[in-house]
């Protein structure tokens, strides 16, 4: 019961974000006449405000109640929005978003440590599947519900859209509650009264550096971040509109197939890759994200065909999106040094924001230049080293644990 809450919070929290996700841009830029340059900060504010949120979420969810982190994220998420409908100056949108940004990602690894708390070790990457699947869904129908009430050729054109992510936001705290607190039986640890100690600061860096198969999920984090969601909403549409040529319902098509295969595939891949290693999966997954980009740059030489093309390997980075997004948590998780699981967490969540801040601007030089094939064989290489790091992370894994050293007796001889 308690898990299928936290995946029913998790869709109407994305529900409310994709009514505003898809216009925020031409609001800020056009509709209120802000320019581009504000509009572009107000999503640099947001990755800040995320990037900053993420490790000192994981930290408080350590040694606090972790609903009670999540409670108070979402609340602040949904407070956020509704400043959004008043700000009326560029200095408070770009306040508003960045306080968005700290408290949609505040939430992330709480609502990890929870599902780690309450749902046993053969059901995880289920119920971590499930949470990814609701929140591509609630996003694709916010998107499209908020296309029949969003009005860019007014002030309050945004005000639906605002509300409905406030309502999204803070029902979706209200459940995680009523998951924590409501459930029968609830016990001081599955609601974190009782937590580990937990290491702060460089100490907690150290403690997950020396790590060695953190490390190389690090690299592997980072690589597929970079890989494909840096560029999801920027790099891809930039470069099937200037490079492709494609017409702009194309690059919008290609991203609701992206969403539809992985509702369509979810649940199917996570039972049929459900005793194969995390690692050999991300290898996977780096494979997947190889062959995206190779037909991504096969486009270039068939114009004709270039915009089925272009759709296609949505659908098929979609395939591997289904597998990294069961695994990531779980596996970081079952690394992380003992008492450390949400700091872990918040780390990488902070790892995987500055991976996906820094994608688009270096998709902005790149295909600005016209460096075409730079942008292109950049993303292969970096696939490529995905998959060494997946490789090289199963390799780690896959070494014994030494046994520990007999006490050592003293030979000394008493006189």
């Amino acid at each position: 019961m308690r898990s299928r809450l936290l995946i029913l919070a998790s869709a109407i929290a994305m529900l409310g974000w994709g009514a505003v996700l898809p216009y925020q841009y031409a609001y800020a830029a056009t509709t209120r006449g802000w320019g581009g340059l504000v509009a572009a900060a107000a999503s640099t504010l947001f990755s800040v405000g995320a990037l900053i949120a993420a490790p000192v979420g994981g930290r408080l969810a350590d040694r606090m109640n972790p609903a009670r982190v999540a409670l108070v994220a979402k609340f602040a998420a949904a407070l956020a929005m509704l400043g959004l409908i008043t700000a009326d100056r560029p200095a408070t949108f770009l306040l508003g978003m960045f306080a968005f940004g700290v408290g949609v990602t505040a939430a992330t690894p709480a609502q990890s440590v929870l599902v780690l708390r309450w749902v046993g070790d053969h059901d995880r990457r289920r119920v971590f599947a499930w949470l990814f699947t609701a929140g591509a869904l609630g996003m694709a129908i916010g998107a499209f519900a908020a296309g029949f009430v969003v009005d860019l050729d007014r002030a309050d054109g945004m005000t639906p859209a605002f509300a409905l992510a406030a309502a999204g936001f803070a029902v979706s705290g209200l459940l995680i509650a009523a998951a924590a607190y409501g459930a029968p039986g609830a016990t001081a640890y599955d609601l974190g009264e009782d937590p580990l100690p937990s290491v702060t600061g460089l100490r907690a860096l150290r403690a997950i550096w020396a790590v060695p198969a953190l490390r190389w999920t690090a690299v592997v984090t980072v690589a597929l971040a970079l890989g494909f969601y840096a560029q999801f909403e920027s790099g891809l549409p930039a470069y099937a509109l200037t490079s492709l040529h494609v017409e702009e319902r194309t690059v919008g098509l290609a991203a609701a197939l992206n969403s539809v295969v992985i509702i369509a595939l979810q649940m199917v891949v996570v039972r049929a890759t459900a005793r194969r290693s995390a690692p050999t999966l991300l290898m996977v997954v780096g494979s997947i994200w190889t062959l995206g980009w190779l037909m991504l740059a096969s486009a270039l030489f068939a114009p004709e065909v270039a915009g089925a093309i272009f759709v296609s390997s949505f659908a098929v980075f979609a395939v591997g999106e289904t597998m990294y997004a069961p695994i990531l948590s779980p596996l970081t998780a079952s690394l992380a040094p003992e008492g450390m699981v949400g700091t872990t967490l918040g780390i990488f969540t902070a790892v995987q924001t500055s991976a996906s801040a820094v994608g688009p601007l270096v998709a902005g030089v790149l295909l600005g230049a016209g460096a075409v094939w730079g942008f292109l064989g950049l993303h292969l290489l970096v696939s490529l080293v995905a998959i060494a790091g997946a490789w090289r992370l199963r390799g780690v894994l896959r070494q014994p644990v030494p046994a520990p050293l007999p006490p050592v007796r003293s030979t000394a001889t008493v006189h």
